[in-house]
């Protein structure tokens, strides 16, 4: 597929996936140029009380693209993931990621759960994954 080609997020979903009305106004009023940030989408989520997947599907049935991902892992232009690799990784957050593997990978939700308990940047965990080579699965909004 040519980089210009425009992706049809919704294929994903079937043909009979409608998108959730109020979510949609949201995404309207907060999405820019057919692209919306994981924050964005996280920040309707709360307010609406819905959950981060209903977003992500919503904004895939309008064909929006989810972008600048908390945990750097996709959506920045131009090298679309922004996530670095450190040169050591804390005892502490090691034990954390590798308590939490499922068949030796890591969920978004995971992963943000133990920067919560850790008390650091999300950003932080998905570098230590990298440094582990460990992959980073389940997007919350179901990007990945």
């Amino acid at each position: 597929m040519n980089i210009d080609t425009p992706k049809n997020f919704s294929a994903k979903h079937g043909p009979d996936a409608t998108p959730d009305r109020l979510i949609e106004e949201e995404i309207l009023k907060q999405g820019k140029n057919k692209e919306i940030p994981c924050a964005k989408a996280f920040e309707i989520a709360g307010t609406l009380q819905v959950s981060p997947d209903a977003v992500g599907m919503t904004a895939d049935l309008m064909n929006f693209k989810l972008t600048k991902c908390q945990l750097g892992l996709f959506g920045y232009q131009p090298q679309k993931k922004i996530v670095k690799h450190p040169d050591r990784v804390t005892e502490d957050l090691k034990n954390a990621i590798e308590d939490q593997l499922v068949q030796g990978r890591l969920s978004c939700r995971s992963a943000w759960d133990i920067a919560s308990g850790l008390k650091i940047g999300k950003m932080k965990v998905s570098g230590a994954c990298e440094a582990m080579d460990v992959k980073i699965t389940d997007c919350q909004l179901g990007a990945f």
